[in-house]
């Protein structure tokens, strides 16, 4: 079909893709945008995590809890609970959540120094800590609490942040001594992602360059040696671009993921028509559930919940660059490289195009001790699009328009 005519002039298709995109760009100027965007990304990221969580885990329940639904309950509690904390935390005053900043941070640190020295040994990490009979992994609620903190730190010393000294102190030691209590329960992918978490808080407040090539020197140097030490997690670095090198050991299992992605096709098997969940692919409802979802929902599916990743992470940046608030800023650019930067480590995974390092898929992959944090995080980014200023006046005027028409009604 031609676009223009002999004159060149445009024609009726050139001017109904404009006005498709004059209405498109419309929409995403309207004040509720950011919160609707977050508020749907979100929700569909849950659904369709619960979803997933019932097929991966549906043969492992059955084998070790004679009952296929065992993990998927778990999982809705956790939901049930994560749910009205995500909603409290989307109602609390900024002031309230920078009160909690330093509570969240001694709290972090006290169950990072417990989990250290007292914690519970899971698939060769120290990074679990038994309360009764519930297991938490405290190194999941510290990212939350050391961005809380970071961030408050950060506002407050908004004028003086073009000095290297109130950039680094105390953000910089004050992490860093929380990721090394991370490492001492041998746990190097959570880690990493805290360290990536330090880079992006430096880099949005400013820091210089050569600070970070300071501290990605430092930290790589560690990573390796850390890694040398350790011969299992030697062999998943050096064996990671091809699994199939090491196909009974290292290799398993990023290989078998490989198969299940393969499988999928374009719109994948069906839920419930995986085949390597029947025991061929470990860790299929944590870690490797991005696997399955790509068997069963292909292509198509994949790129569905990347895109709702990055639809998060485009309504939080809206709102990061529109907001007058540094505490605002500097927090919601956290929980975006949190959460955007743990989904890339887990899809790197998956895909083999990163080492396995145990990084769960936030939102999607099992797990009440990522969940929770992961939703109050979100819950704390919704509060934030509410009281943008054109926002908090759409909503009002909202409640005024249905509180007129009950009176009108009555």
């Amino acid at each position: 079909m031609a676009t223009t005519t002999a004159a060149g002039t445009p024609t009726q298709t050139d001017s109904g893709s404009r006005a498709r995109t004059a209405a498109f760009r419309a929409a995403l100027d309207r004040p509720l945008s950011s919160y609707y965007l977050l508020l749907g990304a979100s929700a569909l990221l849950l659904a369709i995590g619960l979803i997933m969580v019932l097929s991966a885990s549906s043969v492992y329940s059955l084998r070790y809890y004679d009952d296929s639904y065992a993990v998927v309950k778990r999982q809705l509690l956790w939901v049930l609970i994560g749910l009205p904390c995500a909603f409290v935390a989307s109602r609390l005053s900024i002031g309230w959540v920078r009160g909690l900043a330093w509570p969240a941070y001694v709290v972090s640190l006290a169950l990072l120094l417990l989990t250290a020295f007292l914690g519970v040994e899971r698939n060769g990490n120290q990074n679990w800590l038994a309360v009764g009979p519930l297991a938490i992994q405290p190194s999941e609620i510290a990212k939350l609490g050391l961005i809380l903190w970071a961030a408050n730190v950060y506002a407050r010393k908004e004028r003086r942040l073009g000095s290297v000294h109130h950039v680094m102190i105390p953000v910089v030691p004050g992490m860093l001594l929380a990721t090394g209590l991370v490492v001492a329960g041998r746990d190097l992918g959570t880690a990493l992602v805290l360290f990536a978490i330090l880079l992006g808080m430096l880099w949005v407040v400013g820091a210089p360059a050569r600070l970070f090539v300071v501290c990605i020197s430092i930290v790589g140097a560690v990573a390796l040696l850390l890694a040398a030490m350790d011969s299992e997690r030697l062999s998943r670095i050096t064996n990671f671009a091809d699994p199939f090198k090491d196909y009974l050991g290292s290799g398993w299992q990023p290989a078998h993921g490989l198969y299940a992605l393969s499988s999928g096709g374009w719109l994948g098997e069906g839920i419930g028509g995986s085949a390597q969940k029947w025991g061929s692919l470990p860790e299929a409802h944590t870690d490797f559930i991005f696997a399955v979802l790509g068997e069963e929902l292909g292509l198509a599916g994949t790129l569905l919940v990347i895109s709702l990743f990055f639809t998060i992470a485009f309504a939080a940046l809206r709102i990061a660059m529109h907001t007058d608030d540094p505490f605002v800023r500097y927090m919601t650019f956290g929980i975006v490289v949190w959460l955007l930067g743990q989904m890339m480590i887990n899809v790197g995974m998956v895909l083999a195009v990163l080492p396995v390092i145990g990084i769960p898929l936030p939102l999607v992959s099992y797990g009440g001790s990522a969940l929770l944090p992961s939703l109050v995080a979100l819950g704390i980014l919704i509060g934030f699009a509410r009281r943008e200023p054109e926002a908090a006046r759409a909503l009002a005027a909202r409640r005024r328009n249905r509180s007129a028409g009950l009176s009108a009604g009555r």
